[in-house]
């Protein structure tokens, strides 16, 4: 399978690299002429727990330059996707896979609304760390799993179902665990309880993800946000496919110690976050259905906080 991965960031360079590196053409589409004539010039570079490679790539600035990609990866921020998703359409073909490897909540309708029925849309979840060291440059921080699921298809079912498997086939062979799911929209949201607990807090607090099971503030922090998620989903009718979804928020944080979050990636490059898709999507989705979501509220407006206040902040007399 051909791959264009759309937006260059941590995830998209640790999945783009791999997937080069593992033999599959892949081409990177950016919206920055610098950073893709850099990547371009200079490969992705890939580090951390397996080890380091280089792998060359090509990175183009527009869609009509990535050639014909039987996979589209949306890695890009969750408030940057519907421009992503206008350039997807003009990649898309019969039997394209469009597939969203985002944090948060409405990327799927945000696809959908610009494919317009055209291709297969594909959503997954991935807990796979990923730490941003540059441009192109990835430090690989945590083994995690990776789970895809059809979400809308414009094609013949059977014909989705098969392109979704040689993409599990390709993945595995990049190196990343992964399996099919029916029911995604339990998984996305099961993943979503996952940032909940970690992503604000680390941003917040500065922290490591594996820090914040050693401090009792932030651990009852991290169980009062998850706990509120939790009955978010349950009025909605979602099912988390973990037993129990607070164990698996710290088995998480176990698993990636070392890991950077995204968000506070974006709070230490004074960045806008995702938040308004993360804890953001919890008290929106909790409005609506008329549970109290006062934890995730407050860490939602401290985020905000800030990210609008970089500066101004204060970090020594």
């Amino acid at each position: 399978m051909k791959f264009c991965v759309i937006g260059p960031g941590a995830v998209g360079c640790l999945f783009g690299g791999y997937l080069a590196q593992a033999g599959f053409e892949t081409v990177l589409l950016d919206h920055l002429p610098e950073r893709a004539k850099m990547i371009g010039d200079r490969g992705i570079i890939v580090e951390g727990i397996r080890g380091g490679f280089q792998v060359p790539v090509k990175a183009v600035l527009q869609p009509e330059d990535a050639g014909t990609p039987d996979v589209v990866l949306v890695c890009v921020k969750a408030y940057d996707t519907a421009g992503a998703a206008l350039s997807a359409r003009k990649l898309v073909r019969e039997g394209t896979l469009v597939v969203t490897l985002q944090n948060g909540l409405g990327n799927v309708e945000e696809l959908s609304k610009a494919l317009k029925g055209a291709g297969t849309i594909v959503a997954g979840t991935t807990t796979q760390g990923a730490t941003s060291k540059g441009e192109g440059h990835v430090r690989h921080a945590g083994e995690g799993d990776t789970i895809l699921g059809v979400v809308e298809s414009a094609g013949e079912a059977g014909r989705s179902v098969a392109n979704l498997e040689e993409l599990v086939r390709c993945f595995e062979k990049a190196g990343f665990p992964t399996r099919t799911a029916e029911n995604i929209h339990d998984i996305i949201w099961s993943k979503l309880i996952v940032n909940v607990g970690i992503n604000a807090l680390t941003a917040i607090s500065r922290l490591k993800n594996g820090e914040l099971v050693r401090w009792s503030g932030a651990e009852r922090l991290m169980e009062r946000a998850v706990n509120e998620a939790i009955q978010v989903a349950g009025a909605l009718g979602v099912r988390p496919v973990f037993p129990d979804p607070l164990a698996r928020v710290r088995k998480v944080c176990e698993l990636t110690a070392g890991n950077i979050s995204s968000m506070l990636q974006d709070v230490l490059k004074r960045k806008k976050t995702e938040i308004a898709f993360i804890n953001g999507a919890i008290v929106r989705e909790g409005e609506r259905c008329k549970v109290a979501t006062p934890t995730n509220a407050c860490l939602t407006e401290l985020v905000l906080t800030i990210q609008e206040t970089y500066d101004r902040q204060l970090f020594s007399m």
